[in-house]
């Protein structure tokens, strides 16, 4: 994200060996790897909204941050497990929680 754009941030992750990727100033070549960066956002975006819409992981009712990975690891199983049925049976829908939500 270009939010992550100083010096200081470069030069502490550069002294732990990471490398971070993020777009480019237009002033500044770009790096290598820098394509990929949208198809990998568009990625990650998606599953955000996969988890937050159709999990309802912002009110997932934990009160200790051993129940909130609990709580989140259930609807990932569920969601998992959905997937896998909607392939084995041939579901127009795969990535749906909608039919079993009695």
């Amino acid at each position: 994200d270009k939010g992550y754009v100083s010096r200081e941030l470069d030069h502490f992750l550069a002294e732990r060996g990471v490398r971070l990727i993020r777009p480019s100033y237009r002033n500044r070549t770009p790096h290598p790897g820098e394509p990929l960066l949208k198809a990998v956002r568009q990625l990650i975006e998606s599953v955000n909204d996969t988890l937050k819409g159709q999990l309802d992981l912002e009110q997932h009712g934990g009160r200790t941050i051993e129940g909130v990975g609990v709580r989140i690891a259930q609807r990932l199983l569920a969601l998992t497990a959905a997937i896998w049925h909607n392939r084995a049976t041939g579901q127009p829908v795969t990535r749906s929680l909608t039919a079993y939500d009695h």
